[in-house]
């Protein structure tokens, strides 16, 4: 026979088990632990349709300007450049690569200029699911998003997803956006130096045009030409095409028709910036990859003028 309680108070004023602020607070966090892996799960198959970055833009009065392209058609010196200028272990490493981090801390701590050791799975991370900025909550995020992404969606899709939702100018996203903008042309075929251009103007997309003269990315822009050949020889890349067919490479089209003024030009810098160096990529020891590498010296044109050559001293001339 069961037992009958005892208390004198009533059954529905009773606190039951688990349901106090910590039994509720419990259920938060694995309310959110859920919807987060559901939302990356549906971000391995559909694009982001807008992100927080996106939003600001909106807001601001800039707009949005995006043009989605999956990597079967994206030309693959794209993916090249990004690996070279942004992260050359992305095939290596699991989200995170410690070396860098390190690296970038004891240069942090020594003073200067701020630089940061992010792979491009955190950028991919960060752009989709996040907000820009720092502090430590918004790092605390990155990574957790990074790990999700990097066991659920895997190199491939996290390439694909950094490269079409990756800020490449005011009020411009992905790539694709960004060559039809910069170049007149889609990313389906580009030139080494087009990837590149586009490629450095990633880590200051407010700051930096990839057209010359006005956008300053001819250094940078022509370091990271030189490390899509590098990527290339190595096969840095081989972890984003791994069991599929590479898209066929492919002459970008002639482009005739004049520049027009876009949205956001009017609020891009016009100064020169600092070289591209906010991490530290790494190569073979035959071609290492160096952030701060020269670029090379213009060709002296073909009508200047050359001093006259000094007069030579005969052999058989008196001394």
């Amino acid at each position: 026979m069961a037992k009958r309680s005892t208390s004198s108070i009533p059954a529905f004023k009773r606190k039951r088990k688990g349901r106090g602020f910590f039994g509720w607070l419990i259920r938060i966090v694995i309310g959110l632990i859920l919807f987060s892996i559901l939302w990356v799960l549906a971000y391995r198959f559909v694009p982001p349709p807008v992100t927080a970055t996106m939003l600001g833009d909106l807001f601001a009065g800039r707009g949005i300007n995006k043009d989605w392209m999956s990597l079967d058609e994206m030309d693959r010196d794209m993916v090249r450049a990004a690996i070279g200028a942004e992260d050359g272990k992305f095939c290596q490493h699991h989200g995170f690569d410690w070396d860098a981090i390190q690296d970038a801390a004891k240069r942090n701590a020594s003073g200067g200029r701020i630089r940061g050791g992010s792979t491009i799975s955190q950028q991919a991370a960060k752009n989709a699911f996040l907000w820009q900025g720092g502090g430590y909550a918004r790092k605390a995020a990155e990574a957790y998003f990074t790990f999700l992404i990097e066991n659920l969606w895997g190199k491939r899709r996290i390439m694909e997803v950094y490269l079409n939702v990756a800020e490449t100018g005011i009020g411009t996203y992905g790539v694709n956006a960004g060559s039809e903008r910069y170049f007149g042309h889609d990313a389906s075929a580009m030139t080494a130096t087009e990837a590149a251009r586009i490629a450095a103007v990633l880590p200051l997309p407010k700051k930096r045009g990839a057209v010359a003269p006005k956008g300053f990315t001819r250094r940078p822009g022509n370091t990271i030409a030189a490390r899509v050949n590098a990527v290339a020889r190595d096969g840095l890349d081989a972890c984003v095409y791994k069991g599929t067919t590479p898209p066929p490479a492919k002459a970008p089209p002639k482009v005739t028709k004049k520049p027009q003024a876009l949205p956001g030009e009017e609020y891009e810098s016009t100064k020169p910036l600092p070289p591209l160096d906010n991490v530290v990529q790494e190569l073979p020891p035959s071609e290492p990859l160096v952030a701060n590498q020269p670029a090379p010296a213009p060709a002296e044109p073909a009508n200047s003028v050359q001093p006259p050559p000094e007069p030579t001293t005969p052999s058989n001339s008196l001394q």
